[in-house]
């Protein structure tokens, strides 16, 4: 089950697609955060995702926000991903311990061992203010993190 609005957000440590450890807790009184785990790099409804996401970054990444990326691909993975599509923004690997994170987030799926499509808003106290869970199948509407960010 997800974690809900109006829950403390769970502090994660994760290495980028750099190697580079990004805390959660970093951005905690300086910027919002959108925490959004995938399933899978290379993958088509991800790669959808993450670059509609990359072609509207000013939104999300600027002075007031933050876009973290997870999924359960390893950091050398995620860099070429990277690479391949233009994402500059930080894509976080959750590989090991396999689905920590995502497990935190109570985005995992045991069975096909990635996260759902899960995405957290985050105000600067650190505190859960918006959520959508999708299934893998299914993509996430981008503009809904924009109105969710106009909320705070």
């Amino acid at each position: 089950m997800a974690i809900e609005a109006g829950t403390k957000a769970p502090d994660i440590e994760l290495k980028d697609q750099h190697g580079q450890a990004v805390r959660l807790s970093d951005f905690q009184g300086k910027k919002n955060v959108v925490l959004l785990f995938y399933p899978f790099a290379f993958t088509g409804v991800c790669t959808g995702e993450l670059c509609a996401l990359r072609d509207e970054l000013p939104q999300f990444v600027n002075d007031e926000v933050q876009l973290l990326a997870v999924s359960n691909d390893s950091p050398f993975a995620l860099r070429v991903f990277a690479e391949q599509e233009g994402l500059e923004y930080p894509l976080l690997s959750d590989f090991w311990p396999h689905g920590e994170a995502s497990r935190a987030y109570g985005v995992f799926d045991e069975e096909k061992g990635c996260a759902v499509r899960g995405t957290f808003v985050i105000d600067k106290e650190g505190v859960v203010r918006w959520t959508v869970v999708n299934g893998l199948p299914d993509a996430r509407d981008l503009n809904d993190y924009v109105k969710a960010l106009e909320s705070l």
